[in-house]
């Protein structure tokens, strides 16, 4: 005897689908948010005139001999920076409306690739120009066979925001193999690729970079804050063009670096830094130093709940007035950067955005039923470094 039943009319019954769930993901930018931005960079390359010095034609008793200030040129050249998606024929038709699919599948694509851009981005904003996202450890290397790795970071590279699944990224300086990040394990520093083209075979000491990307970044806030040598846009490093670098030595966080910090900035170029971004360790530990300095909103909601008490924010106190304390995935555990966002600007070539030279944004690909979009443009970011600080190498 049979009964009518899930089981036995399952073909009748239907699926109900719920709404798209949220991003299982951090997406915030919120330094690349606030830095300037700029679509009329023309020509070859672009010269900034700093001023490095007073002028020495000074003095006392008797007319002084004249002398020049110091200046110099800073240059900016473009890089490439891109994101592309590519999404299938039928794909496209079968999304069409609301009982094929979730979502129209060309505006999801899109919308994935610009996030995806605006994550890259603050990475490449944290970055040194090199796109290296970490250095794989002694004996860091576990071959699972098929072209499988997992790969152990070593703990001075590792930074969790710059490891993502579904990323393809080069292994090894100069190679061109692309592997899969398949895998990211932050309690054991490491991550497992998936060899995609080549036949390359990761080691000990070999250098991770996002793919294409090696030595093709535009600067970063490492590569400035950082600089205690060498040259930043072909002006060398020295007094007066390096940031304040303060090395807590690896001391916990407290007020007394911070303002020492702010105020060497200040006494160095005049200008006060408008915005701190921090990791999420030193954040956590800051909010218990400054936990009388907390704001917090109350916010009636109806006449049975009286008020609703919720965390705000955070600022510093700094000789200019408050200053908003941020944090950022992409900033390392041990940092805090003092910075002023009107001395950080993106410098983009006109015709940044969706390559819609063609008149449309999606390209028939010519080898498959597909079409692809790409994204992006060419770009520096100029980071004057007087103008920033760093209080660096804080206990975690």
């Amino acid at each position: 005897m049979s009964q009518f039943s899930l089981t036995t009319a399952t073909n009748l019954f239907k699926t109900k689908f719920g709404k798209l769930s949220d991003n299982t993901y951090n997406s915030a930018n919120v330094l690349l948010g606030r830095a300037k931005k700029t679509f009329d960079f023309t020509g070859k390359q672009k010269f900034v005139p700093v001023p490095l010095s007073f002028s020495g034609g000074v003095g006392s008793g008797t007319l002084p001999t004249s002398n020049v200030n110091s200046v110099d040129d800073a240059l900016i050249t473009a890089k490439k920076v891109y994101a592309t998606t590519e999404i299938d024929r039928e794909a496209i038709y079968a999304a069409q409306n609301d009982e094929g699919a979730f979502v129209r599948m060309t505006k999801f694509a899109v919308q994935r690739a610009v996030e995806s851009y605006m994550r890259n981005m603050s990475r490449i904003l944290w970055g040194d120009g090199t796109g290296l996202l970490g250095v794989i450890d002694a004996g860091g290397v576990v071959d699972n066979g098929g072209g499988n790795y997992t790969l152990t970071i070593t703990a001075a590279s590792w930074k969790e925001a710059n490891f993502e699944e579904k990323d393809y990224v080069n292994i090894e300086t100069g190679n061109t193999d692309l592997f899969e990040i398949e895998e990211v394990d932050p309690d054991n520093t490491a991550i497992t690729v998936q060899r995609i083209t080549g036949s390359q075979v990761p080691v000990a000491t070999d250098e991770i970079f996002m793919q294409g990307s090696e030595d093709n970044d535009p600067q970063g806030l490492k590569g400035v804050l950082e600089a205690t040598s060498g040259s930043l846009y072909t002006i060398p490093v020295q007094r007066r063009w390096r940031s304040t670098l303060v090395n807590a030595a690896a001391a916990g966080l407290t007020t007394d670096a911070m303002n020492e910090t702010m105020l060497e900035v200040q006494r160095k170029c005049g200008k006060v830094p408008n915005l701190i971004v921090t990791s999420f360790t030193q954040y956590r530990k800051l909010l218990n130093i400054l936990e009388d300095q907390k704001q917090y909103v109350i916010e009636p909601r109806s006449p049975e709940l009286k008020g609703k008490v919720s965390f705000r924010g955070v600022e510093f106190m700094s000789s200019a007035g408050p200053v908003g304390v941020f944090a950022d995935r992409f900033c390392p555990d041990d940092q805090m950067a003092f910075l002023n966002d009107n001395y950080i600007s993106m410098e983009h070539r006109p015709g940044f955005g969706w390559f819609d030279d063609d008149g449309t944004v999606f390209l028939r690909k010519s080898d498959s039923d597909a079409y692809e979009a790409r994204y992006g443009g060419y770009l520096e970011i100029y980071i004057p470094p007087t103008f920033h600080g760093l209080l660096d190498n804080l206990a975690v």
